[in-house]
């Protein structure tokens, strides 16, 4: 592994700017691998790690970087819970931990450096020096992992009955006995002009 300030750099870059979400980020992804006993994550770890994140948020991108997870490999999974939290699911031993960013770590960050008014100085500087159970909660958990979720996973693609497009991964619908992808079912995030 790198170290926590190269981990830094490095997701400063994928975010084009530093930032305490930058930070909070790659410490949650460090204890959520070191609660799993990952150690390598980009290397010989690197088919063990499933990640799911909770917010689309700066942390997101700190959690990519140290964790190599990405949603192009599908190792990267999103959920829209607006939570600044991820569970980290190894593959290998079926074990999984959720790690949540406490809401306490604020409050937390004024009283260890009340001498810096602004907050997101307060906040950035505070994040680094924080112990973990200061930062976060963390508990063990059950995901359950179909194999159209995995990386790697490969199957025929089904055809939208409605507007004929091709859904992968056993993303479509049934319903009425038609077989629909997700917008045709009434889940779309957009509207045709």
């Amino acid at each position: 592994m790198k170290s926590f300030d190269e981990y830094l750099a490095l997701a400063e870059q994928a975010h084009g700017h530093m930032c305490a979400g930058q930070v909070l980020g790659v410490r949650l992804a460090l204890y959520g691998l070191r609660l799993l006993g990952i150690d390598d994550p980009a290397g010989k770890d690197r088919k063990r790690l499933v990640t799911f994140i909770e917010i689309d948020r700066c942390a997101t991108d700190a959690v990519g970087v140290v964790t190599g997870c990405r949603l192009g490999r599908r190792s990267l999974k999103f959920r829209d819970f607006g939570k600044v939290a991820a569970t980290f699911c190894d593959l290998e031993t079926q074990r999984a931990v959720r790690v949540v960013a406490v809401e306490r770590s604020r409050e937390r960050a004024r009283e260890l450096h009340p001498e810096i008014r602004d907050l997101k100085q307060q906040q950035l500087l505070a994040y680094r020096e924080m112990p973990d159970q200061d930062l976060f909660e963390a508990h063990w958990v059950r995901v359950k992992l179909e194999p159209a979720d995995l990386p790697g996973h490969k199957a025929p693609p089904a055809f939208c009955a409605q507007c004929g497009e091709a859904v992968k991964f056993r993303r479509e619908l049934e319903r009425e006995g038609r077989i629909l992808c997700r917008a045709c079912a009434g889940e779309a995030y957009y509207e045709p002009r």
